[in-house]
C-alpha cells in the first residue's frame, strides 16, 4: 500500500497550521516554505480541505487559512479523506463486480489486505492533529528505537 504525497503533505500542512496559527490565518506560502512543499500543490490541497470543512480561508492583508475546528477535534483520517486519499490496501475497486484478480473473484489474500486497510482507518481516526502537534504518537517503533539506541550507547 502506498501513501501518496497528497495525504502526507495535507497532514503536514494541517499540523503546521495548528502549530503556527493559534486561531489566526496562516498564509500558504509560509507553510510551503516551512514544510518544503510546492505552493501550487498546497493551494490544490487546501481547496479540497476547505471543501471538506477542515479549514476556513480569510482574504486580504493578513489573510490565509485557519483550522475550521479545534486541533483536538480534527482527525487525521478526516484530512486523508478530504484530499481523496484512499485508506484501503486492496486493489479491488469498491462496488466493482471485478475482483482483485481482474475477473470475478478475489485474490487469496484479499481479506488480509482489506482488514489492514480497516485497521489503518481505525488508527488514523484515533489520532488528532493535536496529538501530532503535541507529539503524543509514541508507537512501538519509537520504543524499540529508543531501546536500541540505549543498547548501542551502553556497548
Amino acid at each position: 500500500m502506498n501513501l501518496s504525497t497528497k495525504g502526507r503533505y495535507a497532514v503536514m500542512a494541517m499540523v503546521d497550521l495548528a502549530r503556527h496559527g493559534n486561531g489566526k490565518p496562516v498564509a500558504l506560502n509560509e507553510i510551503a516554505q516551512r514544510q518544503e512543499i510546492s505552493l501550487s500543490y498546497l493551494e490544490q490541497l487546501f481547496a479540497r480541505l476547505r471543501r471538506g470543512g477542515l479549514v476556513v480561508s480569510a482574504r486580504g492583508p493578513g489573510g490565509g487559512y485557519r483550522l475550521a475546528r479545534a486541533a483536538e477535534d480534527t482527525r487525521i483520517a478526516d484530512i486523508m479523506l478530504a484530499v481523496d486519499e484512499p485508506l484501503k490496501a486492496t486493489r479491488c475497486d469498491l462496488g466493482s463486480p471485478r475482483g482483485c484478480t481482474g475477473q470475478q473473484g478475489r485474490c487469496i489474500t484479499h481479506d488480509l489486505w482489506e482488514e489492514l486497510g480497516h485497521q489503518i482507518h481505525i488508527f488514523l481516526s484515533s489520532v488528532t492533529v493535536a496529538d501530532v502537534v503535541n507529539k503524543r504518537i509514541l508507537g512501538k517503533s519509537r520504543v524499540e528505537r529508543t531501546e536500541q539506541q540505549q543498547e548501542n550507547a551502553a556497548a
